[in-house]
């Protein structure tokens, strides 16, 4: 199973084990992606690393310095 982090910018609005869609948004030369409706964000993919899966399982929840990151296990 293939697994990202997304950034979270504020608590609470999902904990581990929810399943959460995934939406893609094209830009001119990578792809981002958004947990909905607008939870988290993904950093930018090329192409050949794009998400290819449209839902995914929170794993875990992370905090730290700069932030809470949620970390996604992909469908397949």
């Amino acid at each position: 199973m293939r697994t990202e982090t997304f950034k979270m910018e504020r608590p609470g609005l999902v904990k581990a084990g929810d399943r959460v869609k995934i939406i893609e948004r094209p830009g001119t030369s990578s792809y981002s992606y958004i947990i909905d409706p607008a939870v988290a964000m993904s950093g930018c993919y090329q192409t050949r690393d794009r998400i290819l899966s449209d839902h995914g399982i929170v794993k875990e929840v992370q905090e730290n310095d700069r932030g809470f990151y949620v970390i996604v296990e992909l469908g397949s």
